[in-house]
Protein backbone atom coordinates (compact mmCIF):
# COMPACT_ATOMS: atom_id res chain seq x y z
CA UNK A 1 0.00 0.00 0.00
CA UNK A 2 2.42 2.64 0.85
CA UNK A 3 4.86 4.44 -1.39
CA UNK A 4 7.50 3.93 1.69
CA UNK A 5 10.54 5.21 -0.55
CA UNK A 6 10.07 8.48 -0.74
CA UNK A 7 7.24 11.75 0.24
CA UNK A 8 4.67 11.86 -2.26
CA UNK A 9 5.38 13.69 -5.26
CA UNK A 10 1.89 13.45 -6.86
CA UNK A 11 -1.13 14.97 -6.66
CA UNK A 12 -3.25 14.68 -4.00
CA UNK A 13 -6.67 14.89 -5.28
CA UNK A 14 -7.93 11.32 -4.48
CA UNK A 15 -9.37 12.77 -1.27
CA UNK A 16 -12.05 15.11 -3.46
CA UNK A 17 -14.48 12.12 -2.56
CA UNK A 18 -14.74 13.53 0.99
CA UNK A 19 -14.38 9.93 1.97
CA UNK A 20 -16.39 8.71 5.38
CA UNK A 21 -14.48 5.87 6.35
CA UNK A 22 -11.47 3.55 5.08
CA UNK A 23 -11.40 -0.13 5.20
CA UNK A 24 -8.13 -1.25 5.80
CA UNK A 25 -7.28 -4.63 4.72
CA UNK A 26 -3.61 -4.86 4.43
CA UNK A 27 -1.21 -3.47 6.81
CA UNK A 28 -3.01 -0.62 8.05
CA UNK A 29 -4.97 -3.37 10.30
CA UNK A 30 -1.99 -3.26 12.56
CA UNK A 31 -1.76 -1.16 15.69
CA UNK A 32 1.51 -0.65 15.38
CA UNK A 33 1.41 0.75 11.85
CA UNK A 34 -1.47 3.25 12.37
CA UNK A 35 0.24 4.87 15.68
CA UNK A 36 3.44 5.13 13.45
CA UNK A 37 1.29 6.96 11.06
CA UNK A 38 -1.04 9.09 12.81
CA UNK A 39 0.10 9.28 16.27
CA UNK A 40 -3.32 6.82 17.54
CA UNK A 41 -5.62 3.70 16.44
CA UNK A 42 -8.75 5.19 15.24
CA UNK A 43 -12.08 3.78 16.28
CA UNK A 44 -12.40 0.27 14.23
CA UNK A 45 -14.73 -2.58 13.79
CA UNK A 46 -14.10 -5.95 11.83
CA UNK A 47 -15.99 -5.55 8.01
CA UNK A 48 -16.00 -7.35 5.18
CA UNK A 49 -16.08 -6.71 1.24
CA UNK A 50 -17.70 -9.43 -0.88
CA UNK A 51 -16.52 -10.54 -4.13
CA UNK A 52 -12.89 -8.48 -3.44
CA UNK A 53 -9.62 -10.10 -2.92
CA UNK A 54 -6.64 -8.68 -0.72
CA UNK A 55 -3.36 -9.82 -3.41
CA UNK A 56 0.25 -9.65 -2.87
CA UNK A 57 1.88 -7.54 -4.63
CA UNK A 58 4.77 -8.16 -7.14
CA UNK A 59 8.16 -7.20 -4.80
CA UNK A 60 6.25 -5.43 -2.27
CA UNK A 61 5.17 -6.39 1.73
CA UNK A 62 2.11 -4.87 1.48
CA UNK A 63 -0.97 -6.16 -0.18
CA UNK A 64 -3.22 -4.77 -3.33
CA UNK A 65 -7.68 -4.83 -2.85
CA UNK A 66 -8.76 -6.39 -6.29
CA UNK A 67 -12.16 -7.15 -7.45
CA UNK A 68 -12.26 -11.13 -6.41
CA UNK A 69 -14.81 -14.16 -6.32
CA UNK A 70 -13.31 -14.04 -2.26
CA UNK A 71 -14.12 -11.68 0.85
CA UNK A 72 -11.74 -9.61 1.97
CA UNK A 73 -11.60 -9.17 5.52
CA UNK A 74 -10.32 -6.20 7.27
CA UNK A 75 -11.45 -3.21 9.72
CA UNK A 76 -13.36 -0.04 8.91
CA UNK A 77 -11.63 3.17 10.00
CA UNK A 78 -13.91 5.68 11.55
CA UNK A 79 -13.81 9.00 12.85
CA UNK A 80 -10.30 10.21 10.74
CA UNK A 81 -9.90 13.88 10.92
CA UNK A 82 -8.99 15.31 7.73
CA UNK A 83 -5.33 15.51 8.74
CA UNK A 84 -5.60 12.29 8.73
CA UNK A 85 -6.91 11.44 5.74
CA UNK A 86 -4.40 13.56 4.14
CA UNK A 87 -1.33 11.61 5.62
CA UNK A 88 -3.42 8.18 4.38
CA UNK A 89 -3.48 9.51 1.48
CA UNK A 90 0.00 10.89 1.43
CA UNK A 91 1.05 7.23 2.65
CA UNK A 92 -0.68 4.99 0.00
CA UNK A 93 1.26 4.27 -3.38
CA UNK A 94 0.17 5.84 -6.29
CA UNK A 95 -1.00 2.65 -7.71
CA UNK A 96 -3.95 2.92 -6.00
CA UNK A 97 -7.01 4.56 -6.54
CA UNK A 98 -9.49 5.59 -3.74
CA UNK A 99 -12.99 3.22 -4.36
CA UNK A 100 -15.99 3.07 -2.58
CA UNK A 101 -16.66 -0.55 -1.33
CA UNK A 102 -19.86 -2.24 -0.48
CA UNK A 103 -19.56 -4.14 3.52
CA UNK A 104 -21.21 -6.66 4.22
CA UNK A 105 -23.75 -5.75 6.61
CA UNK A 106 -25.02 -2.81 3.73
CA UNK A 107 -22.61 -0.61 4.81
CA UNK A 108 -19.64 0.67 2.99
CA UNK A 109 -16.35 2.49 3.27
CA UNK A 110 -13.46 3.55 1.16
CA UNK A 111 -10.43 1.72 -0.16
CA UNK A 112 -7.30 1.71 -1.72
CA UNK A 113 -7.75 -0.52 -4.78
CA UNK A 114 -5.78 -1.22 -7.39
CA UNK A 115 -6.22 -3.01 -10.78
CA UNK A 116 -5.73 -6.92 -10.84
CA UNK A 117 -3.03 -6.82 -13.85
CA UNK A 118 -0.71 -5.26 -10.77
CA UNK A 119 -0.99 -8.01 -8.38
CA UNK A 120 -0.02 -11.37 -7.87
CA UNK A 121 -1.93 -14.83 -8.48
CA UNK A 122 -1.39 -15.46 -4.90
CA UNK A 123 -3.23 -13.87 -1.67
CA UNK A 124 -1.83 -11.77 0.80
CA UNK A 125 -0.99 -13.47 4.71
CA UNK A 126 -1.27 -11.01 7.51
CA UNK A 127 0.17 -13.94 9.77
CA UNK A 128 3.33 -14.03 7.15
CA UNK A 129 3.10 -10.34 7.59
CA UNK A 130 2.94 -10.19 10.72
CA UNK A 131 5.96 -12.86 11.74
CA UNK A 132 8.51 -11.69 8.33
CA UNK A 133 7.69 -8.08 8.04
CA UNK A 134 6.04 -6.08 10.61
CA UNK A 135 8.54 -5.00 12.80
CA UNK A 136 11.15 -3.61 9.75
CA UNK A 137 7.49 -2.30 8.38
CA UNK A 138 6.48 -0.15 11.24
CA UNK A 139 10.34 1.24 11.26
CA UNK A 140 10.29 2.15 7.33
CA UNK A 141 6.39 4.21 7.89
CA UNK A 142 8.27 5.66 11.02
CA UNK A 143 11.04 6.53 8.27
CA UNK A 144 8.38 7.89 5.89
CA UNK A 145 6.97 10.13 8.29
CA UNK A 146 9.56 11.60 9.57
CA UNK A 147 10.25 12.46 5.64
CA UNK A 148 6.59 13.82 5.21
CA UNK A 149 6.83 16.10 8.07
CA UNK A 150 9.87 17.55 7.22
CA UNK A 151 8.68 18.16 3.66
CA UNK A 152 5.15 19.32 4.86
CA UNK A 153 6.98 22.09 7.07
CA UNK A 154 8.72 23.52 3.93
CA UNK A 155 5.90 23.65 2.06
Amino acid sequence: MPHIGSPPQWPRDRLSVDPQALFVYGSLQFPEVLFTLIDRVPDQQPAAAEGWRVAALPNEVYPGLVPGETTARGYLLTRLTPEEWRLMDAFENPLYELTRVELTGGTHGWAYACTPEEVEPKDWSTDDFEAQHLPAYVERCAAWRRRYEAQEQVS
